[in-house]
């Protein structure tokens, strides 16, 4: 008898869909899908969907019948409900409250406090003498949404009520940390973490945050005080993405998400580790080791996303493209389809689609990757 994957999902990502449940499949799991979504995962799995309140570790452990063999999740908000209802079936699984500190951004920064203090408030209590400028964002928000540098008071309060006009969960005010910014992808097995690599990351001109570029890059020198940094947060299994920032020989945390890169990078460090990286991170939920694999060849590497400009229906896009460029091995997949409606929003939402591409050199890489934009039309009426 196969042994059962719960897979716990809110909305529909291709990481799930082209990533995670084909690799169950490859692993002959029994997988069942449980989400408050049902109608957005028509379609993408063959086995059983189950609808339940999977922000409630309780309903989730009340949707689960037998006995499973790994209780999974890839979305940034199911971290710590996925982890506890894992913790009642006695099965492996993250520590959910190292999913709570990594999910909630003053959690964090209370926890990190004596390791790497940074200035953090409720943003309806900022004082007068805070270290403007500041970054004001959801406390648990994702995809560079709803966050802005702000200089002083007054921008923080203008900011403040145009996010409250939208949403009503609560906002955080940090410290603005300057310097390079880098992801760090880790994967653990509760005895082992080790480090995938690492991407230099571009992000837009201020007061906005939109990663415009992820670029594969050896992981900085300073690598070793983020991992020591993971460490206190009990940051060690399954997949984690940090990004943090390099400045004068110190690295910060912005923010950790535990769980697998996402827009797309996820394909791309699986191909280029050579690796079957979705089978790997639910190997280690179902209790087995990390696999032994060879570090690749010296390649270059970039994620970049076609970012909406304007406002209005999405009338031309290529559709899912692979493609050689001599040495260059180029991929797209789109996030926004023919005939959608898109509403800049100056956030990691406007992506209509990332172009990936890996290659042995960097300018071989940059001229390929021009040249397939300049090729394909994106139009937005």
């Amino acid at each position: 008898m196969a042994a059962s994957l719960y897979l716990v999902a809110g909305k529909a990502t291709d990481a799930v869909t082209h990533g995670f449940l084909p690799a169950a499949a490859r692993l002959g799991l029994d997988t069942t899908l449980l989400t408050d979504r049902p109608a957005a995962h028509a379609g993408t799995h063959g086995g059983p969907v189950v609808e339940c309140d999977v922000t409630d570790f309780r309903e989730i452990i009340a949707a689960i019948g037998g006995e499973p063999a790994a209780i999974f999740s890839n979305s940034d908000f199911l971290q710590a409900p996925a982890a506890l209802a894992a913790a009642y079936f006695g099965l492996p699984a993250k520590d959910w409250r190292a999913a709570a500190r990594a999910k909630n951004k003053a959690l964090m920064r209370r926890h990190l406090a004596s390791l790497d203090p940074v200035f953090s408030a409720d943003a309806h209590q900022v004082p007068a003498d805070a270290p403007y400028p500041l970054v004001l964002k959801p406390r648990e928000g994702v995809a560079s949404e709803d966050v802005f540098l702000v200089q002083n008071a007054v921008e923080l309060a203008t900011r403040r009520d145009e996010i409250a006009a939208h949403r009503d969960d609560p906002l955080v005010a940090e410290e603005y940390l300057p310097g390079r910014l880098h992801t760090l992808e880790t994967l653990g097995d509760g005895r082992e973490l080790r480090v995938l690599g690492s991407f230099r990351t571009t992000l837009s001109p201020p007061p906005f945050f939109v990663e415009e570029r992820l670029e594969w890059t050896a992981p900085p020198p300073e690598t070793p005080q983020i991992l020591e940094q993971l460490e206190a947060l009990g940051v060690g299994f399954g997949a984690c993405h940090t990004e943090f920032v390099v400045h004068e020989g110190r690295a910060r945390i912005i923010e950790v998400n535990y769980r697998l890169i996402g827009d797309h990078c996820d394909f791309l460090l699986a191909d280029l580790l050579g690796v079957p990286l979705f089978e790997e991170i639910l190997n280690v939920h179902l209790g087995g080791p990390l696999q032994s694999w060879r570090t690749p060849d010296r390649r270059h590497a970039i994620a970049e996303p076609v970012i909406a400009d304007r406002s209005g229906k999405l009338t031309a896009a290529p559709g899912p493209l692979q493609m050689d460029d001599g040495p260059v091995r180029l991929a797209y997949r789109p996030q926004r389809s023919v005939g959608d409606t898109v509403a800049v929003t100056r956030t990691n939402r406007d992506y209509l689609g990332t172009v990936r591409a890996i290659g042995p050199e960097a300018d071989e890489v940059n001229a390929a990757l021009a040249r397939f934009r300049a090729a394909h039309d994106w139009t937005i009426a």
